[in-house]
């Protein structure tokens, strides 16, 4: 069976985020959504309608692939370089606010746990996303007829990690 690592990453985070809108009615964007920037290095807040449902969908794929994250690991993923006008640009974190959030609501529907080391995916959370990155396997597949005789009669990945 397909996983998220057998597919293209920002195919995965659109379609999960398609699916968290129309299947789990626990995630939404908070009334603050609309004026937040996601990290103190953005200029402006996120101009895509979405992008909430996009942050949590990609959460939820990270956690699935680096195992149990805290929210100060995630913080240093989401941050990016900030720049300093003459002096050159260093690193800054994200924002936890969004990042807690999201985790919440993820925990709320079921597909996250807090345990002792940071969040980890329950086994509903795993089998979410298998099923989300199952479907745009097969879709690569009829697409692209060669990766059928790559990946063997059962449909996994001979090379897969």
């Amino acid at each position: 069976m397909p996983t998220a690592y057998d597919v293209p990453p920002d195919v995965l985070i659109i379609r999960l985020a398609e699916y968290l809108k129309q299947q789990f009615p626990e995630i939404k964007p908070p009334d603050w959504s609309l004026y937040a920037k996601t990290s103190s290095d953005r200029e402006r807040p996120p101009a895509e309608k979405d992008w909430w449902y996009l942050r949590c969908a990609s959460i939820l794929r990270k956690v699935y692939v680096h195992g149990p994250m805290s929210v100060k690991e995630m913080r240093s993923e989401y941050g990016g370089r900030r720049k300093r006008w003459v002096a050159p640009g260093h690193h800054i974190e994200a924002g936890s606010s969004i990042i807690r959030h999201a985790l919440h609501q993820l925990e709320a529907a079921g597909l996250v746990e807090k345990t002792p080391r940071g969040r980890n995916l329950t086994s509903k959370g795993r089998s979410v996303v298998d099923a989300v990155s199952t479907e745009i396997f097969k879709e690569m597949i009829k697409s692209n007829p060669e990766l059928a005789k790559i990946t063997g009669a059962g449909g996994v990945e001979l090379g897969s990690a």
